[in-house]
C-alpha cells in the first residue's frame, strides 16, 4: 500500500547563501516535504515503530537546515540522501525550500527550489 506523509510550513532561521551578508546576518526558510512510502507495515500493525516517523523526518530536515551552506540545492540533496538513509520505506520524495525575502535588489516575497529523489 502506497501513502504519503506531507509535512508543511517547517520555518527555519539560517545562513544560506552566497552573498557574505547572508552568510552573517542569516534569514528565514520555510520547508515543504512529500514523502511517498509503503505503509502496508503500520496500516495493519496500527504500531508506531513500523511507520515512517514524521518527528524523525523533520529533526533531519532541521539538522540540515542548520548547517551553512551557499546554495539550497545542496541543502536539498543533503536532506534527501539522509531521508533516504533513514527510511528505507520512502519509493520518492520532494522537499521544497524557499528563502523569504530574498536580497535580489527588489520586493519579492520568496524565492524557492524544489529537488525530487
Amino acid at each position: 500500500m502506497n501513502g504519503i506523509i506531507e509535512i508543511e510550513g517547517m520555518e527555519f532561521f539560517a545562513y544560506h547563501g552566497c552573498f557574505e551578508a547572508e552568510q552573517i546576518v542569516g534569514n528565514k526558510f520555510t520547508v515543504y516535504a512529500c514523502l511517498h512510502y509503503d505503509c502496508s507495515r503500520p496500516a495493519e500493525s496500527d504500531q508506531i515503530t513500523d511507520a515512517l516517523s514524521y518527528q524523525t523526518a523533520y529533526e533531519i530536515i532541521a539538522r540540515e537546515m542548520m548547517k551553512r551552506s551557499h546554495l539550497l540545492e545542496h541543502v536539498g540533496q543533503r536532506m534527501l540522501n539522509a531521508l533516504y538513509e533513514t527510511f528505507p520505506q520512502l519509493t520518492y520524495a520532494k522537499i521544497k525550500i524557499s528563502k523569504m525575502n530574498p536580497p535580489l535588489g527588489g520586493k519579492i516575497g520568496s524565492t524557492s527550489v524544489t529537488l525530487e529523489k
